[in-house]
């Protein structure tokens, strides 16, 4: 490590936390102007908006679009560095290219590093707090508006749903069956099946009971039966986001959950997954396309380069989103799709740095 290596990495780190401390006060305003109305009229504490949601939405916030404040970042000051004629010196100086993009890639190694663990450890207990936040004072009362619900609470042991009813711990034309190599032995049908708060059962009503035994069938029916089963309303109050709020080692239980229950939605939260691993590798492709864009002089000055490098941030966080969408909605393959951006931009980037001045 030389005197222009930690020059240059002061520089990097210096421009991103600054970038970032400037768009988050920005941010932190116009989200301020967007919720006031619903702090006043659920009466938000505001002790409690500062340290039980602020404090948290701004790391969240921060890293979420920490990709766009990187690439600020990189195009602002090497843009100053080429216009001051630094970048001239240091490769007239007999340094290659190569060998100053060293420290860029030393800088961000050191901020993908810190946002993978800010997103998979640090920030999910953060997240809890900012959601319950939201849930009290921000969001309305959430409805579960999913119909014919199927799972698989236990293995062999399939239950199914018209709908439920958050609001009454309810769900409604319920059935649940028993399969033991591959045979139904066992099928229950009920009008509803209601949560017991107190008991901490359900309670099925209006049932019938199909017991199947080789050709021998049993049946039984009753009004009202209070049986303890392995899944709660819980499981059926569950926004998309609650992701959100775990750790990489508990979605991967989470997602070990999904599988067994064979739920319909387990694609969103896988690609959700991957995408926690291939947002910290734009980093470097984005610091490249950065370095190679903004190290010589152009028309247009800084503001050229700054205009451009916006231009490519919001195009790769909108290729990231559509990218994954389609592979949702195509059956294409999930890490495939949420990768491609970074596989689409890293061959621009390749490109860039060869264009680059040498």
């Amino acid at each position: 490590m030389k005197k222009i290596d930690w020059y240059i990495i002061k520089k990097f780190l210096a421009t991103f936390f600054f970038a970032l401390l400037l768009i988050m006060s920005i941010a932190v305003i116009f989200d301020v102007s967007e919720k006031i109305e619903d702090f006043i009229e659920k009466q938000a504490p505001l002790m409690e908006i500062i340290f039980g949601y602020y404090l948290y939405f701004i790391p969240y916030f921060a890293n979420l679009f920490s990709a766009l404040f990187v690439f600020i970042a990189v195009v602002f000051f090497t843009s100053r560095m080429a216009y001051n004629n630094e970048i001239i010196a240091i490769l007239g100086s007999g340094v290659s290219f190569r060998r100053l993009m060293y420290p860029y890639f030393i800088a961000a190694l050191f901020l993908a590093i810190f946002s993978f663990s800010l997103t998979n450890y640090i920030l999910p207990p953060a997240n809890k707090k900012r959601l319950a936040f939201e849930e009290r004072y921000i969001r309305h009362t959430f409805v579960n508006l999913n119909r014919n619900i199927h799972k698989q609470i236990s293995p062999g042991n399939y239950i199914y749903m018209e709908s439920f009813s958050v609001a009454n711990q309810t769900g409604y034309k319920f059935s649940m069956e028993h399969f033991h190599k591959g045979l139904l032995t066992y099928k229950l049908i009920s009008e509803f099946i209601q949560w017991d708060t107190i008991a901490n059962k359900w309670r099925i009503v209006n049932y019938y009971i199909r017991k199947y035994n080789k050709l021998k069938e049993t049946i039984k029916s009753g009004s009202s039966l209070d049986t303890v089963l392995s899944f709660t309303p819980k499981e059926f109050e569950k926004r998309d986001n609650i992701v959100e709020t775990m750790s990489l080692p508990r979605l991967n239980a989470y997602i070990s959950e999904l599988e067994l229950q064979g739920d319909p939605n387990i694609d969103k939260v896988k690609a959700y997954k991957y995408g926690r691993w291939a947002f910290p590798f734009s980093t470097f492709i984005l610091t490249l396309i950065g370095v190679s864009l903004s190290s010589r002089k152009v028309r247009g000055g800084i503001g050229l380069h700054i205009g451009v490098g916006l231009g490519i941030s919001f195009a790769y966080i909108l290729f990231m989103q559509l990218s994954t969408n389609i592979a949702l909605g195509t059956g294409m393959n999930l890490m495939l799709g949420v990768w491609l951006p970074n596989i689409v931009f890293a061959i621009i980037a390749i490109l860039l740095y060869r264009q680059a001045p040498k």
